[in-house]
């Protein structure tokens, strides 16, 4: 029974989430904690290794999200259900490619996803970054683990824009996290 639920919670999410794995945050938060499935602090932990492994990224959430509940058949059934909208969806359109490409209403649609998915995008990074943050409230944050998280943020946000490869910027964004919990015990 668990794994029909994965299965189809994860088609849901991969049915209606255009934009790619961010923009499904929001809706794997949703579903994720509306089930009971996981806290959001397990949500974000692995956000952030799902971030550093290789893969698609919703691919990564949904696996593990179902290898959590019900081990291998969960991760695949989690894992089919958020591929296989998507993989029908592309066999429909690359069957009728030609009609879609000057359709006015295909370009309507996407005009107006575009600025959806960029504030699903947009409400994922405060609802994380509030998770990563701020995990007890802003009253029991210490100056300093803050100062600690803006910094490696920050210094990762200029990296960003000075187009440093995404592998190294995940490795320094590591070993500074590590860094960082060595010398500043919780």
């Amino acid at each position: 029974m668990v794994c029909l639920e994965l299965f189809v919670t994860f088609f849901k999410i991969g049915l209606f989430t255009i934009g790619g794995g961010y923009a499904m945050l929001p809706l794997i938060q949703e579903e994720v904690q509306s089930n009971g499935w996981m806290t959001a602090q397990e949500l974000v932990n692995f956000i952030a290794v799902s971030e550093s492994t290789p893969g698609p990224f919703a691919v990564n959430v949904s696996t593990y999200v179902g290898a959590e509940l019900a081990g291998l058949p969960g991760a695949l059934c989690a894992t089919l259900g958020v591929v296989l909208p998507s993989f029908l969806i592309i066999l429909l359109v690359a069957r009728c490619y030609a009609a879609f490409r000057s359709s006015a209403i295909v370009s309507g649609v996407m005009g107006g996803l575009r600025p959806a998915v960029i504030g699903m995008i947009a409400a994922a990074v405060v609802s994380v970054g509030a998770t990563v943050f701020l995990p007890d409230g802003v009253q029991a944050v210490s100056a300093v683990s803050l100062g600690c998280s803006l910094a490696i943020f920050g210094g990762m946000t200029v990296l960003t824009f000075k187009k440093v490869h995404p592998i190294v910027i995940i490795l320094l964004s590591a070993l500074l996290g590590i860094a960082a919990g060595y010398l500043l015990p919780v």
